[in-house]
């Protein structure tokens, strides 16, 4: 398997977020690294299943094209 390309950056962060990350990459016996990586990955995927998928975005705007008025009548 092909090492992962990496990127240093910096930013600043809460202290106590800080200490408790510290914390927690030494319970685990893991690098305060791998613990960023496996936050950002979870952000990513969180934010993109939070995102409508465009074909059921497309059926939604096809079926209020097709029924908008009934779904007028119907919310009255």
């Amino acid at each position: 398997m092909a090492p992962l390309a990496r990127q240093k950056f910096a930013t600043q962060v809460d202290t106590e977020i800080l200490s408790t990350v510290r914390a927690l990459a030494q319970s685990e016996g893991r690098q305060i690294q791998a613990l960023v990586d496996e936050a950002l990955a979870d952000l990513i995927e969180k934010r993109r299943q939070a995102r409508p998928r465009a074909h059921v975005m497309a059926a939604y705007q096809a079926s209020h094209e097709g029924f908008g008025a009934l779904y007028e009548k119907l919310a009255k």
